[in-house]
């Protein structure tokens, strides 16, 4: 199964920069989408009802805010909508499908840049989803967890990492999460296969930050470590444009 995951920044605006050109050309089996901005309503058909594609959306309440949505072509088992948390929900944004062999969540997660009480709730975010999927793996399942996490893990995440300490998206606290997950068993596949700096997936759009390639890998796979020997491919696409992000792939066996 080949995924591709993408923070599209406004599916809407996606669209007009060949979003649709971009997903006929590359075709992969399931495509997950953050910060859509749209509700299947507000879409036209031509983005609802993708030829060979089933589609699977998830809104917020404020409109063109947050969103995730789900193009597979596989069918799944079963499609969930949500995390099962009002406070979280009221975001759009989680969308997770099961395949049999694994569960994939597709989260675009929470950016605490606001201020403490929005770190907060991005670190509370972060707790009420791990303990959903360890539940989940209390069970055998095993999980990819695909989506903009908002967070750099290591210093060779972020072209600045002294400047960007003090801002959200690089704190200590929210890498300290990120510390947690793969101790428990959760393998950020990207590195797995690719152990290079400046390997970067979201840029700032103010001061040419793309040209010069100052940026962030915070779009990423994560993958519980008894799928791992599955995984076969992960790679960041850069060249591709029509977002402050690029499109991020995993390539399981």
């Amino acid at each position: 199964m080949r995924i591709i995951c993408w923070n599209v920044n406004g599916i809407r605006a996606a669209q007009r920069k060949g979003f649709l050109d971009f997903l006929n050309r590359e075709r992969p089996d399931v495509l997950c989408l953050q910060e859509t901005k749209a509700s299947p309503e507000q879409l036209d058909p031509e983005l609802t009802a993708i030829q060979g594609y089933a589609s699977h959306f998830v809104s917020a309440e404020k409109k063109g805010y947050s969103g995730v949505a789900i193009y597979t072509r596989p069918t799944p088992e079963q499609v969930n909508l949500g995390c099962g948390a009002t406070r979280f929900d009221c975001e759009g944004r989680v969308i997770s499908a099961d395949y049999g062999d694994f569960i994939l969540y597709n989260v675009y997660f929470p950016n605490g840049g606001r201020g403490p009480e929005r770190v907060r709730y991005k670190l509370d975010f972060y707790d009420h989803l791990l303990d959903q999927w360890q539940e989940l793996r209390s069970d055998g399942r095993e999980l990819i967890i695909c989506g903009d996490y908002n967070t750099a893990h290591k210093e060779i995440d972020v072209a600045r990492p002294i400047e960007w300490s003090k801002q959200s998206g690089f704190l200590p606290e929210e890498r300290v999460w990120l510390d947690k997950l793969t101790d428990m068993g959760y393998v950020d596949a990207f590195r797995t296969f690719n152990q290079e700096p400046e390997q970067y997936t979201y840029w700032d759009n103010f001061r040419n930050n793309r040209e010069r390639n100052i940026g962030w890998r915070i779009d990423m796979f994560m993958v519980t470590e008894g799928l791992m020997p599955k995984v076969t491919r992960a790679a960041i696409h850069p060249k591709v444009m029509g977002s402050d992000h690029c499109p991020i792939e995993l390539v399981t066996e």
